[in-house]
């Protein structure tokens, strides 16, 4: 398998499970519910559109808020690590994680009559485990082919995104709560087993010197 399609892989597989558009579905049938059909395909729309932008634009700058901030990528790795395998231990316990959004802004969002970029876009979608993988992803993209695969990547994502939102109703009822929650536990596992290697990437990286010494110790142990 080339180093480009494995990459691709591995970011399609990281970005869909931590923007998760079906546990979106009960949130957006929840805050769109007394709109008709075609105002809930535009709220949809809305929402993958924003998760789109907000998505590629930190793919775009991440190098630069890196560098601005004065950030290393391994640094990164573990600190986005240890949010997503929080995020994802949530996900496999079939409880909400309040990266997406906590109680008082779902209680607000209620009050809102655009919901599509705030919250289902933003961070419903498109929150901050999603940001720190696509960060992470920029990071450790090797060339330009690499890059331009993850926006591929988030394109689809997003895309997918739109489908099952203006699908939601059908998508609920196909599936069920317990059917959403198989889904939410399968994309959590995934999702915390991307979060452990971009801890133990991490640290690989910032102490190379440790790790090498560690190893060259335990091949010469009886």
């Amino acid at each position: 398998m080339s180093s480009l399609l494995s990459y691709a892989l591995v970011s399609f597989g990281s970005v869909f499970s931590i923007v998760d558009p079906f546990a979106a579905v009960p949130a957006f049938l929840a805050l769109t519910g007394s709109q008709s059909r075609a105002m809930q395909a535009r709220t949809a729309l809305r929402a993958s559109a924003t998760c789109l932008a907000v998505l590629a634009a930190f793919g775009v700058a991440g190098n630069f808020i890196f560098s601005f901030f004065g950030i290393t990528l391994p640094a990164f790795k573990i600190a986005g690590g240890i949010l997503l395998f929080g995020v994802g231990l949530e996900m496999m316990r079939a409880r909400r994680s309040d990266t997406r959004a906590t109680n008082e802004e779902e209680i607000e969002a209620e009050t809102k009559e655009d919901v599509g970029v705030i919250p289902m876009g933003l961070p419903l979608l498109s929150g901050p485990g999603a940001i720190a993988t696509v960060m992470v992803l920029v990071g450790k993209a090797k060339d330009v082919p690499q890059r331009i695969s993850l926006f591929v990547v988030i394109v689809a994502v997003s895309a997918i995104s739109f489908l099952t939102l203006r699908s939601a109703s059908m998508v609920a009822r196909v599936l069920g709560k317990t059917g959403m929650n198989i889904i939410g536990r399968v994309m959590g596992l995934i999702l915390a087993a991307v979060a452990m290697q971009f801890i133990l990437d991490g640290v690989h990286e910032a102490f190379p010197h440790v790790l090498g010494m560690a190893t060259a110790t335990a091949s010469r142990a009886p």
